[in-house]
């Protein structure tokens, strides 16, 4: 079985995002940048079932620019076999990136798609259910447990009501959530023969998706800064502040 994990270069969650002055986006200036989390799980999750014999190749794919190979790289030290970078310095949503990998999966032809459920920077929550429309392919989301038996992938999803475990048929497309398993540390021997590991690089115009994006950031804010708490005397105080200065009670 071969498994495709698209990954996705984001700030690393333990950098305190600073906005632009003119709040027209993220500094990136210096950040230290890391695969997405979820991305990062899927990674995890995809060696797993190699290791286990279900899987025989982990391919990874990233769609950006040259900056993004230190991300498949670092996938490649977790445990995947090859890498394919799709080459592109424009700022792209979601439904593109879903076109993109559409047309990686056309050529490589994998028996499983393994993505996270949504990035960190744009929170969309978007990319791999686009993905599977766009394949046919059936699809199981926000997996905390997957399990393939022969051509069928059992994907325990997280829902509102507690768990559903729904069936498969091979090929599929599964995003990952956080419950899923505990994302391992690359190893320096591993970091080292990642080095060695085949990478392409593919330019995104040769897929012929049209890259202008049709998703317009108009503004980005920090969250308003929290105020301190007081102390009321009594009830009577505290449901005055709640009515007339919360009013968050009528």
């Amino acid at each position: 079985m071969k498994i495709l994990v698209p990954v996705k270069r984001a700030i690393d969650y333990n950098v305190k995002v600073r906005v632009k002055a003119d709040n027209s986006g993220v500094d990136l200036t210096n950040a230290k940048m890391a695969i997405n989390p979820f991305c990062e799980i899927a990674v995890e999750e995809a060696v797993r079932l190699k290791e286990k014999g279900v899987a025989s190749e982990i391919v990874v794919v990233s769609v950006g620019d040259k900056s993004c190979q230190e991300q498949i790289r670092t996938a490649l030290a977790l445990g995947a076999d090859r890498g394919i970078q799709v080459d592109t310095d424009v700022t792209l949503d979601s439904l593109q990136i879903a076109k993109l990998l559409t047309k990686v999966v056309e050529e490589e032809q994998p028996e499983l798609v393994i993505l996270g459920k949504q990035s960190i920077d744009s929170d969309n929550n978007q990319t791999g259910q686009m993905l599977a429309a766009l394949t046919g392919m059936p699809q199981g989301t926000f997996a905390s447990e997957v399990s393939v038996e022969g051509q069928t992938v059992n994907v325990t999803r997280e829902i509102d009501g507690g768990l559903q475990t729904v069936a498969l048929n091979l090929p599929a497309v599964v995003t990952t959530d956080l419950r899923l398993n505990e994302p391992r540390y690359a190893s320096l021997p591993n970091i080292m023969k990642a080095k060695r590991k085949p990478l392409a690089v593919k330019p995104a115009a040769d897929y012929g998706v049209e890259l202008t994006s049709n998703v317009q950031v108009l503004k980005v804010t920090p969250p308003a800064q929290r105020e301190g708490g007081v102390k009321v005397a009594d009830v009577t105080e505290l449901v005055e502040k709640l009515r007339n200065e919360a009013k968050v009670i009528s």
